[in-house]
């Protein structure tokens, strides 16, 4: 059997929602060599700029020490766009979230946010090598900007791309919509069908939230199945970590 990986990913950290992860880190270090990849809000609802909260970037510099990695995610995390107007928009920014940042942006607009957010990566003196955009949801704009860069992949719900071509690899992503107790009951549901569903796929992404942490029944969950993909065999990696591994092995590396 193939080598299979796994990829612990924690979305929207920010000063504001550290806490809600610190005691699910607690246990996940305690597991062993399990690398996280963070996915760091640098102005979370333009409240606290990560730049001027310097106990969170301490604590990000800890965790780059241990072997994680330090991901840009949008820059607000707040859709700020003109109100939907039609059904599809409503439905995706209104139902789905209300957070999709770069989901209606152009292409200049997108550039601009996304440099403002490697800039505050290079001021913290982080290494950054993947965006993904809040909610997974990009505009074609976006991804004309990212092209731009040299960031070296996104992501979203079920793909890593390599940029600047948006290569597509297959990456099923499992996740929760915690916010309510239908939802929560209804994500245990799907995400324990698709995790039966790609048990033999070679990479899969666990795809947490803070509010995922803030409800026993979510968060006793997610480690449940983090312990269980361990120990059926799954090595742990950040996304860039995959990735390379990836390069290195592939025909004409040298490797």
């Amino acid at each position: 059997m193939s080598e299979r990986h796994l990829l612990l990913v924690l979305h929207d950290v920010a000063p504001e929602t550290w806490a809600d992860y610190r005691n699910f880190v607690a246990v996940v270090d305690a597991l062993g060599n399990v690398p996280i990849t963070w996915l760091v809000v640098p102005d979370f609802h333009h409240r606290q700029p990560l730049t001027a909260h310097l106990e969170l970037r301490r604590k990000l510099d800890a965790r780059l020490a241990r072997g994680d990695e330090l991901v840009l995610h949008g820059y607000h995390h707040c859709d700020e766009a003109p109100p939907p107007r039609n059904p599809k928009d409503w439905l995706m920014r209104r139902v789905y979230t209300c957070e999709g940042e770069f989901y209606r942006l152009d292409q200049a607009q997108a550039r601009q946010r996304l440099e403002r957010g490697m800039e505050v990566f290079r001021h913290c003196g982080w290494p950054l090598h993947g965006f993904v955009a809040p909610a997974w949801l990009m505009s074609e704009g976006t991804r004309q900007a990212l092209r731009e860069t040299p960031l070296r992949y996104t992501s979203d719900l079920r793909h890593l791309y390599r940029l600047p071509d948006f290569q597509s690899i297959g990456a099923p992503g499992l996740t929760w919509s915690a916010r309510s107790r239908w939802r929560r009951g209804l994500s245990r549901l799907v995400c324990s069908g698709l995790a039966a569903r790609h048990r033999q796929a070679p990479l899969l992404r666990l795809g947490l939230h803070p509010v995922d942490m803030r409800h026993d029944f979510s968060r006793h969950y997610w480690v449940d199945l983090l312990v269980r993909l361990l120990t059926e065999g799954r090595r742990p990696l950040t996304k860039i970590g995959w990735l390379e591994r990836q390069s290195a092995q592939a025909p004409g590396s040298g490797a």
